[in-house]
């Protein structure tokens, strides 16, 4: 049995006959703990309740997550980790997505004009536009040709048209510069506006045969020829014709006795069927190390602004062939075909 129960020194028991658990309740615990918080006394006065925040601009409904305002103390931060180990790292509105291209301007859609094939009111209002060809790495690297894409801007770098090859990759890749094709020319809407086709044409007879004679078909809208532009055997220089529907002669074009322009521009000249009068000019543009290594061109046209304007759409067809004929490939295997 243990001993009899030994009460601390300042509890004083005023009654012998007072029960244990009575006794117990007056001793004082040395770390006392209140069993309800206590009042603590706050300076914060309540108030209406304050108008809604108006989401930012751009956003129109409610804040995006990212946004907190004062009246939403809640709101998490901006670069809150959100379920994994990757902070936000793009704030909606301030910085573009990390995957999205820049946006394609387009030129303005000018009114319809009378007299002129849909789609070619663009050049009715342009002196001269640019052709672009899309760099192709992979052939650059691997010598695969690949289908050739173009845009066709005017001077203030606006788009103007979207030109794409239509070739399978035997034709492309059997017959290079030699090869038939179809381009296909499309505006702002996707529409096509314009077609080209070059059938092919055997080189192994003799140059002066009329057979071999390089050949391009303009067609605006699609399915109504417009015009051809026709290669003319020459020693010394490129020559062609630019034609109507029917085949008949309306301007030259004269181009340089060396086409491998290292170092410098080559100019193809439009000149009128005299020979005397200088109407415009397909310009292929030196651009360095790319030039030399690829067949990324840039052509600069130029052209009257009162031309009519099937013959321009007839000057922008002749880029082609010359890109084709001569610009494709590298200077070795033009100069053996082409000599």
């Amino acid at each position: 049995m243990s001993g009899p129960l030994s009460l601390p020194q300042n509890i004083v028991p005023t009654d012998p006959e007072q029960s244990a658990d009575e006794m117990e309740n007056q001793i004082k615990s040395p770390d006392p703990r209140p069993g309800a918080p206590p009042e603590y006394s706050s300076h914060f006065a309540p108030g209406p309740p304050g108008s809604a925040v108006p989401p930012p601009a751009g956003h129109p409904g409610g804040l995006p997550v990212g946004y907190y305002s004062p009246h939403q103390p809640t709101t998490f931060p901006l670069y809150m980790q959100t379920g994994g180990s990757y902070p936000i790292q793009y704030q909606p509105g301030k910085y573009p997505a990390p995957q999205h291209s820049a946006p394609i301007v387009w030129m303005p859609m000018p009114t319809v004009m009378p007299n002129c094939p849909p789609g070619l009111e663009y050049l009715a209002q342009l002196d001269n536009i640019h052709v672009l060809q899309h760099f192709e790495p992979l052939e650059m690297i691997t010598g695969f040709e690949t289908h050739n894409t173009y845009d066709i801007k005017n001077n203030l770098g606006q788009m103007v048209y979207f030109v794409t090859e239509d070739t399978d990759d035997y034709t492309r890749n059997a017959y290079r510069t030699l090869r038939p094709f179809v381009l296909r020319v499309t505006g702002c809407m996707g529409r096509e506006i314009m077609t080209m086709q070059r059938p092919f044409r055997c080189t192994c007879c003799c140059f002066c045969c009329p057979s071999t004679r390089q050949e391009l078909e303009v067609q605006c809208p699609p399915g109504v020829t417009i015009g051809f532009v026709a290669e003319h055997w020459n020693l010394c220089r490129a020559v062609y014709s630019i034609q109507n529907e029917k085949k008949e002669d309306m301007m030259g074009v004269l181009g340089p006795c060396s086409t491998y322009g290292c170092g410098s521009d080559s100019v193809f000249e439009v000149i009128s069927l005299d020979g005397v009068s200088s109407i415009g000019s397909i310009t292929r543009k030196w651009n360095g190390v790319l030039s030399a290594m690829s067949d990324a061109d840039h052509f600069e046209i130029h052209f009257p602004l009162d031309l009519d304007v099937t013959m321009k759409a007839m000057i922008f067809g002749a880029c082609f062939l010359i890109d084709f004929m001569y610009f494709e490939s590298s200077p070795p295997q033009r100069s053996s075909t082409h000599n």
